[in-house]
């Protein structure tokens, strides 16, 4: 008999189960807020420079002849936002006239912003821009390194501690670091913050998908893991809201952070994994909480039968896989497992550089960044409800392995788009940005039901790769200035590859979940 059994005797998909995800989703969909923050609060608005101010008295009463005689145009006919000219150059306030070998200089006074959408931004208020452009990515970057060694950390808390402690710790210094970002005045205590809000997110998802498929019987699993996929959404959603009702970015930060002080509270109110309680000697707190479970389930006679040796019946043969001591290299101890972590950590990292290379810098494709935000989550909504039958009725294999073929082809089609077309890019990007979200979720759920109870922490492993393909995505030689058809290429042909990949060397879940190890 499995775990699984007993959870189907006490209720099976009961209102335990639905309040319990419900809980747990709620937060994970809140950590989209943060992890695309900075299309809002890092936005670069229109800027040029602040003329000398040796030459001020000669501005008069026209600021825009004196932006025209001191700031050079582009190819566009927009003034440059890194160079003026040394010297007014007042003979282009005539028509039809121009200047040849001007000499310009840098920025050397500073620069003056575009304040009509987004009244402040860090770029606006460190001024990183031009040669400092370069820190705005580190900022984003240096979150992503959080992500990543959060899932390490807060990993290998779990197996240690559980997995309620570390999520309720989460809880707590996403809030408190999110409000600390917000107040602090200074862009290295802004890095430092938003590092630290980075580890949580994987403490938070970590462990809050393990407390959720440990909790549901199997029939459920693939819905919950899908729900996980549509509170992301809903996430994104909230953000476009928010950041258009609340443009200051400090305001925005604050917003965003302060309801995970409302999710630490209620936090203590949820109880552990029994699955993982019995798995470390504490059968008593596992039956208490088997006893709740199904007296919210109206299963109390069930529930009051309940003893410790007849929990541990159910969960015996999960004994005899248990290793005195578990470590990451558990991951890579037998062939069969070795050969799935290493294809799950490259699909992890090749699928979240694509997903983050699409949905980080939505400025790029020249449209609205509200209008943009709203549609990249929306499109999740039909891709997600395709991927939850194609997971229920085909498999978890021949649905990642479609889901990334077609993001591959998307993002191809997108490079032979004429790039004056915008809506047209937008739309493309956005359909394959949804193919990216729905193969995201569906190898969240894959990766959890492939490893066992006991080694669960150690999917921080592969579950890592997105934090580190995210957090290079930024230093790739085809982002920054590049067109946006250079900066789609390597996101295209890779994805056609990994499906392939998956579908080959990724075999279907089975159950128990420790069979793979054999």
């Amino acid at each position: 008999m499995a775990f699984t059994d007993l959870l189907d005797v006490l209720g099976g998909v009961g209102r335990f189960q639905l309040v319990y995800t419900a809980l747990l989703l709620l937060p994970c969909g809140l950590l989209a807020c943060h992890n695309f923050l900075q299309n809002f609060t890092a936005a670069v608005p229109p800027h040029h420079c602040q003329g000398a101010a040796a030459h001020a008295a000669a501005a008069g009463n026209s600021s825009r002849a004196w932006l025209r005689a001191t700031i050079p145009l582009d190819e566009l006919g927009v003034p440059e936002p890194c160079q003026r000219f040394t010297e007014p150059q007042w003979a282009l306030l005539s028509p039809n006239t121009s200047v040849h070998r001007a000499a310009t200089e840098s920025c050397k006074d500073g620069w003056v912003y575009d304040h009509s959408v987004f009244p402040s931004t860090i770029v606006m208020e460190w001024d990183l821009v031009c040669e400092a452009r370069t820190l705005r990515d580190l900022a984003q970057s240096i979150y992503m390194a959080g992500v990543l060694v959060g899932a390490a950390v807060f990993g290998s808390l779990a197996d240690r501690l559980g997995r309620k402690a570390p999520l309720v710790w989460s809880y707590l210094q996403l809030a408190v670091t999110g409000a600390a970002t917000a107040y602090f005045g200074s862009f290295s205590a802004y890095c430092v913050f938003r590092f630290l809000m980075g580890m949580t997110f994987s403490g938070i998802i970590l462990n809050s998908l393990s407390l959720v498929v440990e909790w549901m019987p199997t029939r459920g699993r693939t819905v919950a893991g899908v729900l996980l996929g549509f509170s992301f959404t809903l996430g994104q959603l909230i953000l476009a809201g928010a950041a258009y009702l609340i443009r200051p970015w400090r305001w925005l930060q604050f917003a965003v952070s302060v309801p995970f002080l409302v999710f630490f509270l209620y936090s203590w109110w949820l109880p552990e994994s029994s699955r993982w309680l019995l798995l470390h000697g504490k059968s008593q707190l596992a039956v208490q909480n088997l006893r709740k479970v199904a007296a919210m389930n109206g299963r109390q006679e069930e529930g009051a039968r309940l003893t410790q040796e007849v929990v541990s019946s159910y969960i015996q043969s999960e004994f005899t896989s248990i290793r005195t001591s578990n470590s990451v290299l558990d991951l890579f101890r037998t062939p069969a497992i070795r050969k799935v972590t290493c294809c799950l950590m490259v699909v992890w990292f090749s699928n979240s550089l694509a997903y983050y290379g699409l949905a980080m810098d939505l400025q790029k494709f020249g449209l609205s960044v509200y209008l943009v935000q709203v549609l990249f989550g929306v499109i999740d909504i039909p891709a997600m409800l395709v991927a939850t039958a194609t997971m229920i009725y085909v498999g978890r294999r021949a649905t990642v392995a479609s889901f990334l073929i077609l993001a591959g082809l998307m993002v191809i089609s997108n490079m032979f788009v004429p790039e004056d077309l915008q809506a047209l890019r937008t739309a493309q990007a956005a359909l394959g940005k949804g193919c990216l979200a729905s193969s995201f979720i569906c190898i969240y759920l894959f990766t959890g039901e492939l490893y066992p109870t006991e080694i669960r922490w150690g999917w921080a492993s592969p579950q890592s790769m997105p934090a580190l393909g995210a957090w290079q995505r930024p230093w790739s030689p085809w982002s920054g200035n590049s067109a946006p058809s250079c900066h789609l290429w390597p996101l295209g042909p890779p994805r056609s590859w990994l499906g392939w990949l998956s579908a080959s060397w990724l075999r279907p879940a089975m159950h128990p979940w420790w069979r793979p190890l054999r």
